[in-house]
């Protein structure tokens, strides 16, 4: 259910510029982005807020989010016409926010790719004949896995699968910006995937399992003003996205945004 401008919430928000993301600004991450076309076009941001987070109310937490002063003026969004980062500005009217699950502790999560021979021992990806799935070009076992669903090999990952939090980083590094060039072994899109995934989630080790689990509730977030979708983009793409982790207990949230475009390129 969409949340509309009319909700009322007592959600109050505040930008937290101190916290930082090592795992967008480490060296060998910004070079594989600029590698992969994204560089200059993903960020995440925090913000903190104030009241106790129930997942059954995000509607109203997300419209209070967009429509709270701190956020229209410090939420950065790339601009569709200028191609430069601008705050959110516009009067959101309405809010899509779909749950996404987020239960994954271990890369081993992706180790089937070996095991299925879509990469090999050696951590090359295979390759196999050049095809399209609009836009992408598909040239290799792992993108036609992530792409085609009619695939021979699709169902390695199953619906629910796919839906994972890490699976969704991890797919959209893949598939990158408009001119991207696409890695020949695994080992890269793990590392970034692992290290952007640890910096935004949260999680504890509960103390009579000794269990550790994840805290950090997520959302796939999508806002409309007036005129339509205005955030992530003015234009639906599958590489343009709004991922909003919420961690209830340090009342925390994880903005980690992309817009599909040309990234920054190496000079």
């Amino acid at each position: 259910m969409a949340a509309h401008a009319g909700d009322k919430s007592n959600f109050t928000f505040r930008f937290l510029p101190q916290r930082t993301f090592q795992s967008l600004s480490s060296s060998d991450t910004v070079q594989r982005l600029r590698k992969w076309s994204m560089q200059g076009r993903l960020c995440a941001q925090a913000f903190g807020f104030d009241e106790n987070f129930q997942a059954y109310c995000k509607d109203d937490f997300f419209m209070a989010f967009f429509r709270d002063p701190n956020v229209i003026s410090d939420l950065k969004l790339l601009s569709d016409s200028s191609g430069r980062w601008i705050n959110l500005g516009a009067e959101v009217k309405k809010v899509e926010a779909i749950s996404i699950p987020c239960t994954q502790i271990s890369m081993s999560f992706f180790d089937r790719l070996y095991s299925e021979e879509i990469v090999r021992e050696n951590g090359h990806i295979v390759k196999c004949l050049d095809n399209f799935c609009d836009p992408f070009l598909i040239s290799d076992e792992l993108r036609k896995v992530l792409l085609i669903d009619d695939s021979e090999k699709y169902e390695v990952f199953s619906p629910l699968d796919r839906q994972e939090f890490l699976f969704c980083i991890f797919k959209h590094l893949c598939l990158g910006g408009l001119l991207c060039q696409y890695e020949d072994i695994l080992d890269p899109y793990l590392e970034t995937t692992k290290t952007i995934y640890k910096d935004l989630v949260s999680v504890i080790k509960e103390p009579q399992t000794k269990n550790i689990c994840v805290t950090s509730v997520v959302f796939k977030v999508t806002a409309y003003d007036e005129n339509g979708m205005c955030y992530p983009s003015t234009k639906s793409h599958e590489q343009s996205f709004a991922y909003m982790v919420v961690d209830p207990l340090k009342r925390h949230v994880n903005v980690l945004y992309h817009c599909f475009g040309v990234g920054e390129l190496s000079f």
